[in-house]
């Protein structure tokens, strides 16, 4: 089997997507990551053949099959309207629960890398859609309003040069776009008014598109994760472990989930009194066991220490059983994610760190993760340097300047030194930084990845999100900002987004681990800021609870199993190496920029290979010389029955 019998294969799904122009931009609804390609090709590719569709013109590597796989998967187009396709050519397609709000002609796209481009602007409820009409092969641009971090007008009545009088749209996925009105035709007030309105519903008082989108899937995401069943996976409840519901109405602590992994030894008073000695009664709880050892990560959140150094009989007893439920080891080793100087400021405040003194046995690290402050600058950084243009003269001094790649290898060497204390030293470890919301689940989460080999799987990665993000209280709705126009908001860093990247490091250690993809991890990214899908919206599980968002909207997991092969590693090994726990070299000289996301708007930093048609054949491949190795051993299973079964033939003796 060659490789041009893989792509024989595909020639009819490639023939239709060569002519599939309208298709492949209906399609865009299906991810904001393949929607927002659609308005930054190059030059050379909006100027193209007009026989391209709109998505092979101007996506990038993993992302331009993605149409054509998701229409395979789910055998039907999503732009057709509530009331039909749409009627004009310039008319957005549109997803079930979408309304066109507003609509301008004659506006001019600025666009950084191929010039001026001339059409329509429709803004929905769920996006801003460019398409131009000066162009053979239309340009189209299509953004999530969720995406939307603010909006400034540009130019003044009088404002005299051209496409001097506009709008610029800032965005949160590393570009911004702007765009040229005619004064004469007063347009621009409109736009601005509707584009304020829908990115920013909440400050208007409207809903969040996810509470008006209607589609419906083939996958229910919201059964993805269950928690018992995935304590059950891990083992727990045992002699050592025990389920706890005492937070089944959130009133122990309002940022944890309802159901909890305790020492079998604490009582509910226990729990109750440990809560009151830790920063938002994040108590600490049962991550992950290793089913050997019994060694394992808790989670929690800081002490309240304080100047004066209190202590808590209750804390330090609780921290004890937890020490105690693994028998491999009497020692206990605390990870404390921040600086040393931070957490000693953090005394002042009220919190602090565990005294060695006071708990008996157990170490105290420290791992010098910046807190979100620092992140967050350094991705304004970032972002200066990647959009719109790159000086190719100090590409290497500014990319250190960020200190990016610092902080995903602290991040990294953080989980590996979990993992090294789990794996290695059969040692327990309790993870906390200040709340045990940020940098606790960067660090838990990660090193659960590394550890655990279902982690690794396209829905296993899915339980791990909701289970240490999602369930535990990451605070989504103030690190992104969904829905709400204070941009300048202290509370907002991309935890989350160095989470994925660091994800992706690890992926590209080790690319045979991982049945999940690149553009898996970049349609997360895009939907977490895009607002179409329920799962992340929203602080804690208490408040989707109170929000009924599992019963009003539909969940990002049900999208993506229902399009799974989009998403498959064609490199994945489910053998021997599933099983190895993954140790990732945490070194400046192994982490690398994700140009695939970060630059992923710049045409001069693509890849320029189609890697994602050269992934579709190797999946079409692998699954036939799967086939073929199954037919050969039950082949050879049955010579061997056949052999068994026959008795040897008696030699004729021999006469001398």
């Amino acid at each position: 089997m060659d490789r041009k019998s893989a792509s024989d294969l595909l020639n009819v799904e490639n023939s239709h997507s060569k002519h599939a122009s309208t298709d492949s931009l209906a399609s865009d609804s299906k991810s904001s990551s393949l929607n927002s390609k659609l308005g930054q090709e190059s030059v050379s590719s909006s100027k193209g053949s007009p026989s391209k569709s709109y998505c092979s013109s101007s996506s990038t590597s993993t992302e331009n099959v993605v149409s054509t796989l998701e229409s395979k998967v789910k055998g039907k187009q999503v732009n057709v309207t509530e009331s039909g396709p749409p009627s004009r050519p310039d008319d957005p397609p549109l997803l079930p629960g979408e309304k066109v709000q507003g609509m301008a002609r004659e506006v001019t796209y600025l666009c950084p890398y191929s010039g001026p481009a001339r059409g329509t602007l429709s803004v929905t409820n769920y996006k801003l859609y460019f398409r131009s009409m000066d162009r053979e092969t239309p340009y189209v641009v299509d953004v999530p309003l969720g995406v939307v971090s603010r909006i400034e007008k540009v130019g003044g009545a009088s404002s005299r040069g051209e496409n001097s009088y506009g709008i610029e749209v800032f965005c949160k996925d590393m570009r911004n776009l702007r765009f040229a009105h005619k004064q004469e035709n007063h347009s621009r007030r409109n736009v601005f008014e509707k584009l304020q309105q829908f990115a920013f519903p909440l400050s208007h008082k409207l809903p969040l598109f996810a509470f008006e989108y209607t589609e419906s899937f083939s996958e229910n995401g919201w059964t993805v994760h269950e928690p018992i069943a995935e304590l059950k996976r891990m083992g727990v409840p045992n002699d050592m472990w025990k389920i706890s519901k005492l937070n089944e109405s959130h009133e122990v602590c309002d940022s944890y989930p309802s159901v909890w992994a305790v020492p079998a030894a604490a009582t509910d008073e226990d729990l109750r009194a440990v809560a009151q000695f830790r920063s938002r009664g994040r108590v600490p709880v049962l991550s992950w066991i290793h089913q050997e050892s019994q060694a394992t990560i808790s989670r929690c959140s800081q002490p309240l220490v304080g100047v004066s150094g209190k202590r808590s009989t209750a804390d330090e007893r609780y921290i004890q059983l937890i020490m105690d439920a693994n028998a491999q080891s009497h020692k206990l080793f605390i990870m404390d994610a921040r600086p040393s100087a931070n957490a000693i400021a953090n005394k002042a405040k009220g919190g602090g760190y565990e005294s060695e003194d006071a708990y008996q046995n157990a170490e105290l690290v420290f791992l010098d993760i910046h807190n979100i402050h620092v992140m967050r600058e350094s991705l304004r950084k970032l972002k200066e340097l990647c959009f719109p243009n790159i000086e190719e003269s100090r590409w290497l001094s500014g990319l250190e300047s960020t200190f990016w790649l610092k902080h995903i290898k602290c991040i990294l060497a953080g989980a590996v030194r979990i993992v090294d204390k789990v794996e290695n030293h059969k040692t327990s470890v309790l993870v906390h930084c200040s709340d045990g919301w940020d940098r606790t689940a960067q660090l838990t989460a990660l090193a659960m990845l590394m550890l655990d080999p279902y982690y690794r799987t396209i829905r296993g990665f899915e339980v791990l999100i909701e289970k240490e993000w999602l369930s535990f209280g990451h605070k989504f709705q103030q690190r992104i900002g969904h829905g709400d126009d204070h941009h300048s908001d202290a509370d907002r860093s991309p935890v989350f987004l160095q989470f994925i990247d660091c994800v992706w490091q690890i992926t590209q250690q080790y690319p045979n681990a991982f049945e999940f993809n690149d553009y898996f991890l970049i349609t997360i990214l895009d939907h977490l800021y895009s607002c179409r899908f329920g799962t992340f919206l929203f602080n804690s599980e208490r408040e989707r609870v109170a929000e009924s968002v599992k019963q009003r909207t539909v969940s990002l997991w049900s999208f993506t199993n229902s399009t799974i092969d989009a998403y498959r590693n064609p490199l994945y090994w489910a053998g021997g190496m599933q099983q190895q726990v993954l140790v990732p070299v945490a070194s400046m000289r192994h982490i690398k920029l994700w140009k695939g996301h970060y630059c992923r708007w710049n045409p001069s930093m693509r890849s320029q290979d189609p890697i994602c048609q050269r992934t579709r054949e190797l999946l079409v491949l692998k699954d036939q010389l799967e086939r073929q190795v199954e037919e050969c051993r039950r082949e050879l299973q049955a010579r061997v029955a056949r052999n068994v079964a026959t008795p040897p033939r008696l030699a004729s003796p021999t006469h001398s």
